[in-house]
């Protein structure tokens, strides 16, 4: 955000946009948040005059628009919703969430409450990047190759935090389409292979060692070129002008695919290598984002509403004898009407009941009240 806001708020670039006022945040858990935080609201108040404020709510009342630059990428689904109850377009620094069910969750609000949005890493619009499919002396684009770093990966997907900013300029040159991702990893190399339909390749290689600047090689039938970064000013103008328009100019399809396929770099390597269908990860992905808030009192009963318009009414449940949070954990009770629920542990979450098997996804833990807990629930008949 120091970056960005010196250039923005620097008369000289005439960006027509300036940084007003900020909210720290910060994620405890996360070392190059915790670590930083305070220093970098600092600098903005006493360099640039932001007026810090003391929540997200609050900064909507303030400003026309939210760039949302918190490092760590999984409280932005969490913060997002505030911004898109505001009613605030917003534009979602590098990572845009710290998975990709929240990606496509974000994406899903901000539609439905006709917010605009988008995210993009800075690598898309590097020299020789920017309209290089609408190059005539390159000619269609046959295959590409991004060079980055996959090192940096704390509490994210390995590709997220740095990764992304080779993974974006790979799919500005390749658009979408991709279809499955192989990954192959050994002590000397990174290799992410992807394939797009009609069999062009495009990969990420990350040297593990060797030299990690950012860089793409673009293959086109009539000849080979290259891009490199561009720094930060081509981003903040797209950003200013989104600001102003209203109009992402990224479209949402298209970041969705992006985070696939990160996300489908981790899937291949724990699968030893295998080819992962991008398509069959989104599919789950959009799963898993059908969730609906749910308290679980200890020993008591609870009753939610369901989103599924086929299930015309609210399922009770009661004697919840086992409640198991965090990682790895789950809650097991009995279902009183019978009715089998099913879904995807976000946690990888197993279940366990006397009767009807219930499975809850639990991204967060809203509450921290020892006689009651908030999980995200997905149920399906």
């Amino acid at each position: 955000m120091i970056a960005f806001t010196n250039y923005l708020n620097n008369p000289k670039n005439e960006t027509g946009c300036r940084v007003v006022a900020g909210f720290p945040g910060g994620s405890p858990d996360f070392p190059a948040s915790a670590d930083r935080v305070d220093k970098f609201t600092g600098q903005l108040r006493e360099q640039h005059g932001l007026e810090i404020v003391d929540s997200i709510e609050e900064l909507c009342e303030k400003v026309d628009g939210i760039l949302l630059g918190s490092v760590d990428g999984r409280p932005h689904l969490e913060q997002a919703r505030i911004v898109i109850k505001a009613g605030k377009p917003l534009f979602i620094d590098k990572p845009m969430a710290g998975d990709l069910a929240d990606v496509i969750e974000i994406f899903r609000l901000a539609r439905e409450n006709n917010v605009p949005c988008w995210s993009s890493s800075s690598g898309r619009y590097g020299e020789g990047i920017v309209g290089v499919r609408d190059n005539p002396e390159i000619g269609e684009i046959v295959a590409c190759d991004v060079f980055g770093s996959s090192s940096w990966a704390e509490h994210h997907p390995d590709l997220y935090l740095y990764g992304i900013h080779a993974v974006e300029p790979l799919f500005a040159v390749m658009g979408r389409g991709c279809e499955t991702v192989r990954r192959i990893k050994t002590d000397g190399v990174d290799l992410a292979v992807g394939v797009w339909k009609g069999g062009r390749i495009g990969t990420f290689r990350d040297l593990r060692g060797g030299k990690a600047d950012f860089g793409t090689i673009i293959y086109g039938k009539k000849s080979t070129s290259t891009g490199k970064s561009a720094g930060y000013a081509p981003l903040l103008d797209q950003i200013v002008k989104f600001f102003q328009t209203g109009q992402p100019p990224v479209p949402e399809e298209e970041t969705i695919e992006i985070f696939a396929f990160m996300s489908a770099a981790d899937e291949s390597k724990a699968q030893g290598g295998a080819a992962v269908s991008l398509q069959s990860l989104i599919d789950d992905a959009r799963r898993q984002g059908n969730r609906i808030p749910v308290v679980l009192s200890v020993g008591g009963q609870i009753a939610f509403p369901v989103r599924d318009p086929s299930w015309p009414f609210e399922a009770p449940f009661h004697n919840w004898h086992h409640i198991v949070t965090g990682e790895g954990g789950y809650v097991a009770g009995d279902l009183m009407d019978q009715r089998r629920l099913g879904g995807k542990g976000l946690f990888g979450g197993g279940f366990h009941s006397t009767c009807s098997p219930v499975v809850i996804a639990g991204t967060q833990l809203f509450h921290k009240s020892p006689r009651s807990v908030v999980f995200a629930f997905e149920g399906q008949q």
